[in-house]
């Protein structure tokens, strides 16, 4: 697993990256210093774990996660206990008050890592690769993946759009783009994932699917560009 280490406490960074090199499963993917780094990291890149400071300057950590249209599984990290009601909820997986052990953080990341599992089971893919079936309240539903217009992250959850209806699952986009056919699919912003033969237009930054628009961010821009037979 992948994760992100955001505290504005430069050694409390490099204490928590020991711990997890220890623990062995997770690659620490980048540090951030304050919320706004960190947002604009998750613009760009996503990461299965989020190890999140609560207080610190300009942006805490909590009102980071109220922003993030997409959320990771998120580990708080704090000094102080004051916050785990308002921390439980924004469905966070852990919240560890520091100094904490290596055991504490390994009983964290596998709570991470069950959820993530149960995630991935929540959006199976067929084995004729042309398929998805989602598990849609008690019934698993057969969804073709050439039926899909886009998909549009909500919070935890997700929203995959066909024609004339749309399913709303607990997972995230980097977990259904990793079970597409490569090319197929592009993501247009931190939110948004299309499907490439399903545009209508493009106009400006607003790319339009059934009527519906969609916003292109600036960092996604040049790719779906690529990927389109531009005459």
């Amino acid at each position: 697993m992948e994760c992100l280490i955001v505290d504005d406490n430069k050694v409390a960074r490099l204490l928590l990256r020991q711990l997890l090199e220890k623990e062995g499963s997770v690659t620490v993917i980048g540090e951030c210093d304050d919320g706004v780094s960190a947002n604009r990291f998750l613009q760009n890149k996503t990461t299965d774990i989020l190890f999140l400071d609560i207080e610190m300057p300009g942006m805490s950590g909590l009102e980071l996660l109220r922003m993030l249209p997409e959320r990771p599984l998120t580990i708080l990290t704090t000094a102080k206990q004051g916050y785990a009601v308002e921390a439980f909820e924004l469905n966070v997986v852990d919240y560890l008050v520091k100094p904490f052990s290596l055991s504490r953080v390994m009983l964290a990341i596998e709570r991470a890592r069950e959820l993530l599992n149960h995630k991935n089971t929540q959006l199976s893919k067929g084995a004729s690769n042309e398929t998805l079936f989602i598990k849609d309240n008690k019934s698993i539903k057969k969804v073709a993946i050439n039926e899909i217009l886009f998909m549009e992250a909500k919070g935890d959850y997700m929203r995959i759009n066909v024609p004339n209806k749309s399913y709303v699952i607990h997972s995230s986009l980097k977990t259904v783009e990793d079970k597409f056919p490569p090319g197929k699919f592009a993501r247009v912003h931190r939110s948004f994932v299309i499907a490439i033969d399903k545009i209508d237009y493009i106009e400006d930054r607003v790319v339009y699917i059934h009527n519906q628009a969609i916003p292109i961010s600036d960092t996604y821009r040049d790719s779906l560009l690529q990927n389109l037979n531009l005459l």
